[in-house]
């Protein structure tokens, strides 16, 4: 009975996934693990799918090291991603292949008022891209993002072992030149924490691009835990 909420809630997403094509399904693996006191190593796995599984859109990986300015809080990190997307050819069902390369750096700070947690992320990215479509192979592009998330513990007072708890997040990209809105994700979830460091969420993310809007389910295992034990 733990996990009723978050059964019910995969089963009406799954539902609804068996009935629109268009709906996506990103699988996603975050770390946040200590090494000390003061400095993390940030690690992450993303399986983004057109469909539920096997029509690959993105693959991706993404590490850094972080260092918190306060106890547990106000963190200062830099990192390096590899990405290996393959978008659909507009009006077309063949691929195309993008291979990127990005540089990032990013300030997280934290607030909690009574049970509601707050997140905000700050992260400036360095892009180099190589499109099989593109007369230029070799693209530079920079890009700046704002994420605020808030988590809310539903039958307890915060997120310990046995929570259920509400998340949600937008996040808006903008380009550093030329037309500058490029996207805005908006997310909501239900969370089950296993213990003190692994969660698991299941959610929603709505993306706006450009010109559409596409939707995405999302799976979602996060550990926290400490890297090394005394």
């Amino acid at each position: 009975m733990k996990l009723k909420l978050l059964l019910i809630f995969m089963l009406c997403i799954l539902k609804s996934n068996a009935q629109k094509s268009s709906l996506g399904n990103w699988f996603m693996y975050t770390g946040n693990n200590h090494i000390s006191k003061k400095w993390l190593w940030h690690n992450e796995i993303q399986y983004r799918n057109f469909n539920f599984a096997g029509d690959l859109e993105q693959f991706l990986l993404r590490t850094g090291i972080g260092y918190n300015l306060t106890e547990k809080n106000n963190n200062l990190l830099i990192g390096l991603g590899y990405f290996n997307s393959e978008p659909y050819i507009q009006g077309t069902s063949q691929k195309s292949k993008t291979i990127e390369y990005r540089l990032f750096q990013q300030f997280i700070t934290r607030q909690n008022f009574g049970r509601v947690f707050l997140t905000h992320r700050y992260r400036f990215e360095q892009r180099f891209i190589n499109d099989q479509l593109s007369l230029e192979k070799n693209i530079f592009r920079s890009r700046a993002r704002y994420q605020f998330a808030i988590q809310v513990p539903l039958n307890k007072s915060k997120l310990e072992k046995k929570t259920i708890y509400f998340s949600s997040s937008n996040e808006i990209f903008i380009h550093t030149r030329g037309n500058f809105f490029d996207r805005n994700r908006l997310y909501a979830a239900l969370g089950f924490c296993f213990n003190n460091s692994i969660r698991l969420e299941l959610g929603m993310m709505a993306q706006s691009l450009q010109l559409k809007t596409r939707s995405q389910f999302q799976i979602t295992i996060i550990n926290n835990g400490a890297l090394f034990h005394n």
